[in-house]
């Protein structure tokens, strides 16, 4: 029976020994509670490290309490919390995905630590993972873990969620380990982030770092379909919205109330980190305090800072500077009988955040990067009686959905402080009607939803799976297409050659034939029951030089030149080439606008490649191109093909299709036809039922069955080959 494995970097709970006896902290984020329902059952289990260093000989009595919560721990000793943690992971990639390349730390002891620690986790995983389990993974601690399990367990279902946002290609780029990272990600079936500009982010990296084009964020990933979607997380509503009118908090307000006085307030509450942009709200609040003195004594501010990695150099500079700036604030502007702002460095209980959230006029939220940010949800899900008001950074992820909130740049300083000054002013309907509209948001798109919906995508990228590897050519329809060849005493190969029979080359005057290809060609030719025929997109002399020696026919520029039973070319059909100058001329443009690309010329029809050209220019310069060449071209007898990297104009009336037919005027009672890109489709739609119809590649077709495709090389392509020839 199948299970669900989470992965994170760290359990739903901490644990902790004191004098003796384990110490259960369960936490309190939204993953945990979303997630409960799912961990909590059956024989799913969650994996991650219990934060806390155990010594060797404490590790059993930990392992043994926490299976009893369907939980397994991966321990971590000092030098991976050192270096994989604090180091990889919070120096390297947190401050360069937050958009802080300054704050960033490239070190080769960190990478080794990170990818040491991701097959820890990885280990872990394989000892309670079977290949019909799901497994789901957490976040950017991880990055490596989708591929090491995708190698350990090829057909397990693996989904990887960024918590984080996921920087753009020129912040990306950086990391001297991009290519291994993205590599990792991509062992997932099922990509997942907060907003659809993470989600470009990274497609866009992996265009341009790997070298794979997405169609409506899917990917090929060697032939195995990767979805890439956009999930924004939710919280838990009721939780909020109930908590808010418990009588834990309503007795915590009403404490709060009695000491602060009766004043508008304004609540934020971050994590201790550069990220958030605390120093830039509070310069926002020291600006507003001085442009608009009528607030002052009748305003404050609660800053609720929660302590995080103080003891790190750039952590303590930070926590310095709030010091500094609240002191001052408090100083310059504050009364006997009035505080600006109240500051707490520290965690609090969660009534009492609650209180917090309930009892406030304006929550500040102003993140300088956020992947989404819930405390901006959670202020909105605690006001039960529709007013307030949310200022919300643009920068954070949740902006996207929570467009009724006052949007603010976090750099601009002007800016936050007209937001204050238009929330606290802001009429009591048009609070309601804002935070009715903000609350309904967050109750259809709660954490529950978020999960539910994770998951119905997944079964949908599962069904395509499927749907490819039926038309797989297994081991079993191998062996019957042989013994089918076999028994034939008069057969027939159509044969593609760039994509089918070699790799695709920046430069396609490179993609000789090599000597294991000529040896599979002469092999085939040799056999007086088989026709091999060559049809390419390629010119007559290059096919000449390259396979002009064996006893093949040849079919050249898509079917424009033909060789067959002759040692001569002749055209296929009375074409024209009159078009070629005006095209010429188009494609030369695009030439100068796109550096990288090239023309080759044939007979009887243009490519432009551009293969070579920066891959986010080259894929907006072919669809401009395709755009303005199908424009001209409606009313000509010329055609606009796509293929790998490639635009081709040739006459419309040429086709591999209409070709191939000349040589199935003769019977046959074995046909192979062989191809990788959409000019294949009409040699594939012209053959006959029993024919064998082989798409290389699992890009949709009408052929019957699928092949690996040759990103690094034609094996499996080839070895088919070899089977048919005659020992």
């Amino acid at each position: 029976m199948s299970k669900t494995i989470i992965v994170s970097n760290r359990l739903p709970v901490k644990v902790k020994k004191n004098d003796g006896k384990l110490i259960f902290t369960p936490s309190e984020g939204g993953l945990a509670t979303g997630l409960g329902s799912i961990y909590k059952t059956g024989s799913n289990i969650w994996i991650g490290w219990p934060g806390h260093h155990f010594e060797e000989r404490e590790t059993k009595d930990v392992k043994k309490a926490l299976a009893k919560e369907n939980m397994s721990p991966v321990f971590l000793s000092e030098q991976d919390i050192e270096k994989f943690y604090e180091g990889f992971s919070n120096s390297t990639l947190w401050p360069l995905f937050h958009y802080f390349p300054n704050y960033t730390v490239f070190n080769d002891d960190y990478w080794n630590s990170y990818v040491e620690v991701n097959k820890l986790y990885c280990r872990e995983v394989m000892k309670n993972a079977k290949s019909e389990d799901i497994i789901w993974i957490h976040d950017y601690q991880l990055l490596l873990l989708p591929q090491m399990i995708r190698k350990a367990l090829p057909d397990a279902t693996i989904m990887f969620f960024q918590h984080i946002p996921f920087p753009s290609y020129e912040i990306f780029r950086i990391i001297p380990w991009r290519k291994e990272l993205l590599e990792g990600i991509t062992g997932a079936d099922l990509i997942g982030f907060h907003t659809f500009d993470d989600m470009r982010h990274f497609l866009s990296s992996v265009s341009r770092i790997l070298g794979v084009d997405n169609k409506m964020g899917q990917l090929r990933i060697k032939d195995r379909l990767v979805v890439v979607d956009s999930f924004p997380m939710g919280i838990d509503y009721e939780k909020f919205a109930k908590a808010a009118v418990s009588k834990e908090t309503m007795e915590k307000m009403e404490s709060y109330k009695r000491n602060i006085g009766n004043q508008s307030l304004i609540v934020s509450i971050d994590r201790l980190d550069y990220s958030k942009g605390i120093p830039e709200r509070l310069m926002a609040f020291d600006l507003f305090l001085k442009e608009n003195p009528d607030y002052q004594g009748t305003v404050s501010l609660i800053l609720l800072v929660v302590p995080s990695r103080d003891n790190v150099a750039l952590y303590k500079k930070l926590k310095t500077q709030i010091d500094e700036l609240v002191g001052n604030i408090n100083s310059n502007y504050g009364k006997m009988n009035w505080t600006p702002i109240y500051y707490f460095y520290r965690s609090l209980p969660f009534n009492s955040l609650s209180a917090l959230y309930a009892m406030s006029d304006v929550a500040l939220v102003t993140p300088l990067r956020d992947g989404m940010n819930l405390v901006c949800k959670e202020y909105i899900a605690s006001r039960t009686q529709k007013t307030g008001v949310l200022i919300l950074s643009e920068m954070a992820g949740a902006a996207r959905e929570l467009s009724d909130a006052i949007i603010v740049n976090p750099y601009d300083i002007h800016e936050i402080v007209d937001a204050l000054k238009k929330a606290l002013a802001m009429p009591m309907e048009e609070q309601i009607k804002h935070n009715d509209e903000l609350q309904s948001v967050l109750q259809r798109y709660n954490i529950h939803n978020w999960v539910q919906v994770f998951m119905e995508r997944l079964k949908e990228v599962k069904e395509k799976q499927a749907e490819l590897a039926v038309h797989y050519l297994s081991t079993k329809h191998q062996k019957q297409l042989v013994n089918d060849f076999n028994k034939a005493e008069k057969r027939i190969l159509f044969l593609d050659y760039d994509g089918t029979l070699v790799p695709f080359s920046k430069d396609p005057r490179r993609a000789k034939p090599d000597a294991e290809l000529c040896s599979i060609i002469e092999g085939l030719a040799k056999d007086p029951r088989n026709k091999v025929v060559i049809i390419s997109g390629r010119d007559k002399d290059t096919l000449d030089e390259w396979f002009g020696k064996f006893n093949i026919d040849m079919i050249a520029e898509h079917g424009v030149w033909i060789k067959q039973g002759r040692p001569i070319w002749g055209l296929s059909d009375y074409i024209t080439d009159e078009w070629k100058e005006q095209i010429r001329s188009i494609l030369e443009m695009f030439v100068a606008r796109t550096p990288g690309s090239f023309i080759e010329t044939k007979a009887y029809s243009l490519v432009w490649h551009y293969r070579k050209a920066d891959p986010g220019l080259g894929e907006l310069r072919s669809r401009e191109l395709i755009n303005h060449l199908q424009y001209l071209t409606t009313n000509a007898q010329i055609k606009v093909l796509e293929g790998n990297k490639i635009i081709e104009v040739k006459n419309a009336d040429i086709n591999k299709g209409k070709v191939a037919l000349r040589w199935l005027q003769n019977i046959y009672d074995f046909i192979l036809a062989a191809g990788d890109d959409h000019t294949d489709e009409d040699m594939f739609s012209v053959m006959p039922e029993s024919a064998y119809t082989i798409k290389v590649g699992f890009t949709p077709s009408v052929a019957k069955y699928n092949v690996k495709s040759c990103a690094d090389n034609c094996e499996e392509m080839r070895e088919l080959l070899k089977s048919l020839i005659s020992q």
